[in-house]
C-alpha cells in the first residue's frame, strides 16, 4: 500500500465502531535501579522511581483502537473493587463506552505489576481471578449482545482465558457475526479452539497454531498444514498466524497464502504486540481494506509496538511515517480526497489560500512548469488534481498517456511550486473542486472563463477564476511528434 492509502484508511477508522470483548486487567510497571543486593536474602534490591498504570489484556486492544481512533465499545465483567474503578476511570477519559461492563463482587479484577530495572523484567506479580464469570454476569453480557451486536462494524475477541469468555458467550459472539454479516476476529488462547468455531478471523502465533492444530511447524510445508486443518474444522473465513521474525502469513478459505515479511527493526518487548496486530486488522477489516491489505498494515504497525517497552499503542502518524520511510518527499505530497479535504480546511482555517488548477501532465516540460510556477504565486497552497490513466485514455485515446499515473504525480510532487497531487479519475475535476472549494480555480489561456468547470460554485464561494497562458510553442504533442519525425 502507499502513503496516501494508508491515510485514507485512518480518516475512515474515526466512523467505524468496534466492539472489544474480552478480560480486562491492569498492568502495573514499577521501574527502578538495581545497584545491590538485599541482606535479609540473595535478591536483588529495586529502588523504585517511577510508576506507571496501563490498560492491559483486552483493555490494550481498547486502547490502541482509541489511539487509532475508532469509536469503541466494551463488553467485560470486571471486580467491584479499586482497581475496576481505575479501569472504568481510564476507558471514561478515552471516550470509551462501558455499557456492556459489569461488576461482579466476587471477582478480583486482574492486576499485573512488573517490576523492571535496566530495561530488563525481574519479577513479575499476578492478582487475580481467573475462574468462570458467575451465570447473572453472564446472562448480563448475552443480553447487551443480542440488544447491540447489530450496530457495530466490527468486534474483536480478546481472550487471555481469565474467564470471562465462556463458552456460550463466544458461540452467540460467532453465530451474530455470521447472522448480522459482522466480522468477528478473535487473538485466542489455550489448546481447545473448538470454542472459536464460525469466526471470522483467527490471530495465533506460531507456538499457539502448533497446540491447537496438532502439527509441528518446523517449515513452509508444516505451517500450511496446519493452517489448512484449522481452517479446515473451525469454519474460518481466514487465518493470519504471526511468525516472529519471520513476519505473518495469511491464509484464506479462497484464494493463495501471502506471506508478509517483518521490517528489521531493535526489539525491546513483544509484550501487546499482538494487541496492535488485532487492532489494527480488525479496524481494516471494518474500513474496507481486503485481507492482505490489512495484514500488511498490521505488521507494520507491529513493528513498531515491539520497539516500546511494556504495553503500548501505536499512533496512525507513526504508522504513516514508518510506511513512508525511505520513500522521497514527494510521496508526502500525494493525498488522497479524503485525507486532502481535512488538510485544505484545516489550512484555510489559518486564513491560507488555497490554488486548485488540474491537468494530464503527460511528459512534463517547461511549458507545464511555468504555468504551475505561475499558479503557484496566485496563492499560498497549489494543489493539482491529475487525470488518472483511464480519464487521461477517455480524454486523449488509447495510446496515452506515455506515463502512468503512480509515476506522473511523483514528477508533479517533486516540483517546489507544488504542495499537493491528488488523483480523479472522471473526466473533469468538479468533485474535487466541490470537496477542496479552492479560493483561486486556475485554468490554461486557451480556456474562456465561462468554460471552466467549477467555476459558479468557487465564485459564489467568494473565489475568483485565473487564466494563466502556457508558453508559446510547447506541447506534449509536440514532443512526441519530434520524437517520432527524429527517430
Amino acid at each position: 500500500m502507499e502513503r496516501r492509502e494508508v491515510e485514507s484508511f485512518f480518516e475512515r477508522a474515526a466512523s467505524v465502531r468496534v466492539l472489544v470483548i474480552g478480560d480486562l486487567m491492569l498492568d502495573e510497571y514499577l521501574w527502578g535501579k538495581a545497584e545491590r543486593i538485599s541482606p535479609e536474602a540473595p535478591v536483588q534490591v529495586v529502588e523504585v522511581v517511577r510508576e506507571d498504570l496501563r490498560l492491559g489484556g483486552a483493555g490494550n486492544v481498547v486502547h490502541n483502537l482509541a489511539a487509532l481512533g475508532a469509536k469503541v465499545s466494551i463488553c467485560s465483567v470486571i471486580g467491584d473493587d479499586e482497581n475496576g474503578v481505575l479501569l472504568r476511570r481510564a476507558f471514561q477519559a478515552k471516550g470509551v463506552d462501558l455499557a456492556g461492563l459489569f461488576d461482579d463482587p466476587d471477582r478480583r479484577t486482574s492486576k499485573k505489576t512488573r517490576v523492571i530495572a535496566a530495561h530488563q523484567q525481574i519479577v513479575r506479580i499476578d492478582r487475580e481471578t481467573s475462574s468462570p464469570i458467575g451465570a447473572l454476569c453472564e446472562e448480563a453480557m448475552l443480553a447487551y449482545l443480542e440488544a447491540s451486536c447489530r450496530s457495530f462494524d466490527v468486534i474483536v475477541v480478546s481472550d487471555y482465558l481469565k474467564g470471562v469468555l465462556t463458552p456460550d458467550i463466544l458461540s452467540a459472539v460467532c453465530q451474530a457475526g455470521r447472522r448480522l454479516a459482522i466480522p468477528v476476529v478473535v487473538d485466542p488462547k489455550g489448546d481447545d479452539y473448538g470454542k472459536y468455531r464460525g469466526a471470522t478471523l483467527l490471530t495465533p502465533n506460531r507456538k499457539e497454531a502448533e497446540i491447537a492444530s496438532g502439527v509441528a511447524i518446523t517449515d513452509m510445508e508444516t505451517l500450511e498444514k496446519a493452517a489448512a486443518g484449522l481452517l479446515s474444522r473451525l469454519d474460518l473465513d481466514a487465518l493470519l498466524i504471526t511468525r516472529s521474525e519471520a513476519g505473518m502469513s495469511l491464509f484464506r478459505q479462497q484464494g493463495e497464502a501471502v506471506h508478509i515479511p517483518t521490517v528489521a527493526r531493535e526489539v525491546f518487548d513483544v509484550t501487546g504486540a499482538g494487541d496492535t496486530v488485532i487492532s489494527v486488522l480488525s479496524l481494516g477489516l471494518a474500513c474496507g481494506l481486503a485481507l492482505p491489505e490489512a495484514a500488511w498494515v498490521a505488521n507494520v504497525a507491529a513493528g513498531i509496538a515491539v520497539g516500546k517497552l511494556g504495553t503500548s499503542t501505536v499512533s496512525p502518524q507513526e504508522i504513516v511515517a514508518e510506511v513512508s520511510h525511505g520513500l522521497k518527499d514527494s510521496d508526502s505530497k500525494i493525498k488522497n480526497l479524503d485525507v486532502l479535504a481535512r488538510i485544505i480546511a484545516s489550512e484555510r482555517s489559518r486564513g491560507k489560500r488555497v490554488v486548485f488548477t488540474n491537468g494530464c501532465f503527460d511528459l512534463l516540460h517547461v511549458g507545464h512548469v511555468k504555468y504551475l510556477q505561475k499558479a503557484r504565486t496566485l496563492g499560498d497552497l497549489l494543489v493539482v488534481g491529475l487525470n488518472s490513466d483511464a480519464s487521461v485514455r477517455r480524454l486523449k485515446g488509447e495510446r496515452r498517456p506515455l506515463i502512468e499515473e503512480s509515476e506522473r504525480a511523483h514528477i508533479l510532487a517533486a516540483l517546489d511550486c507544488i504542495d499537493f497531487v491528488v488523483l480523479f479519475d472522471d473526466d473533469t475535476p468538479l468533485k474535487l473542486i466541490e470537496a477542496l472549494v479552492p479560493d483561486v480555480l486556475v485554468k490554461g489561456g486557451d480556456y474562456r472563463v465561462e468554460e471552466v468547470v467549477g467555476r459558479e460554485l468557487v465564485e459564489a464561494s467568494g473565489g475568483r477564476v485565473e487564466l494563466v497562458q502556457f508558453v508559446d510553442g510547447k506541447s506534449t504533442s509536440r514532443i512526441i511528434e519530434k520524437i517520432l519525425a527524429s527517430y
